[in-house]
């Protein structure tokens, strides 16, 4: 249905009541400021997620939206404990509030695809979680962040973005939390699935979904927040042309680490002397874990002989800090090599 007078897609008819959505506000460029509409250096959670929301009055004709606000940071400056306020909050919302339409998750774009990635496989209901975030500060000419804003409430009121999982929203196209990466440091269209594509679009005339994630998520996750008193400590090693790897990982593990990450070169490979690094780790029974991802940010990551005899997993096609987050979670339930394995090939 359109307003006639305006030409805008109404989002329910006239006499249907608004579905209801809760933004939980935690900062980001989305809420930046700069002191001119020109320039590129700005302080990001300069704004409160209630302003961001009064700036863009459509809303009101889109869902009935609240407002809570969780941080205001940059989101460099993620931490575990904004993840596990996230989490819980919006579970406590789902649950409570039966009629809640979906939630939204305002965030800056560093990091917004590990906050996505680490809701995905914690949050315990099949309702729409949408975050959302812009590439140019509120302040910004042709700011993206009320439309990117206005899409992500329209996509977390949809019923047909149930049970999909967490979804990233920017520049009208829909991702999934587990697939999406940010792929450039100022366009709008930064945010890619790579080969695996988008699930979907808002476009002007309704929210439009193509397929649905086949990987573990959500209620189907057997991640528990409630059980984890700690976030095991992964680090992440990134492979290069003789590299340091070797007393980095020594380094890490001294330093406490549980489990390591290879950014790894090509399809997930590792040079002698990150395979020597591991096989002294082996030796002396430290008990880290390591999986191989890859530096190409496509394809997957192959279970391989003599990395499979090292007990290296693979990481499927997961981006290092994604299969980071994924290695966390795993060990805070097991140090079972096969089951941690399993654990990368459901998820």
């Amino acid at each position: 249905m359109t307003d006639t007078s305006t030409g805008a897609p109404l989002a329910h008819p006239a006499n249907a009541a608004l579905p209801s959505v809760v933004v939980l506000a935690t900062g980001g460029t989305i809420a930046g400021r700069a002191g001119s509409s020109l320039s590129h250096e700005y302080k990001a959670g300069s704004a409160t997620g209630d302003e961001l929301v009064a700036a863009v009055p459509e809303l009101a004709r889109i869902a009935q939206v609240r407002v809570e606000q969780v941080c205001n940071i940059g989101s460099s400056n993620m931490t575990f404990a904004v993840w596990r306020a996230l989490a819980q909050r919006i579970d406590a919302l789902f649950t409570n509030e039966p009629d809640l339409a979906g939630v939204v998750v305002t965030h800056g774009t560093n990091t917004l695809e590990e906050t996505a990635f680490f809701l995905n496989l914690v949050v315990k209901h099949d309702r729409p979680v949408v975050v959302v975030g812009s590439q140019r500060p509120a302040t910004a000419l042709s700011a993206d962040g009320p439309l990117n804003l206005v899409n992500a409430v329209r996509a977390a009121a949809s019923p047909d973005s149930r049970g999909r999982g967490v979804l990233v929203m920017l520049n009208e196209e829909i991702n999934a939390a587990r697939d999406v990466t940010k792929t450039n440091t100022y366009r709008v269209e930064t945010f890619k699935s790579g080969d695996l594509g988008f699930l979907g679009y808002v476009d002007h005339d309704k929210v439009a979904y193509y397929r649905k994630p086949e990987k573990r998520h959500t209620v189907n996750s057997e991640f528990d927040l409630g059980t984890l008193r700690e976030f095991p400590k992964v680090d992440i090693v990134y492979g290069y042309v003789e590299s340091s790897a070797a007393p980095v990982i020594d380094a890490l593990q001294a330093a406490g680490t549980r489990g390591i990450v290879f950014t790894a070169t090509g399809a997930g490979m590792l040079s002698d002397a990150e395979k020597d690094a591991v096989t002294r780790s082996r030796e002396r029974a430290l008990g880290t874990v390591f999986v191989r991802s890859s530096r190409l940010g496509n394809g997957r990551v192959l279970p391989r002989t003599e990395y499979d005899a090292l007990g290296i997993i693979p990481a499927d096609n997961l981006n290092p800090q994604k299969a980071r987050i994924l290695l966390m979670l795993a060990l805070a339930r097991t140090t079972d090599f096969a089951e941690i394995r399993r654990i990368f090939t459901e998820y």
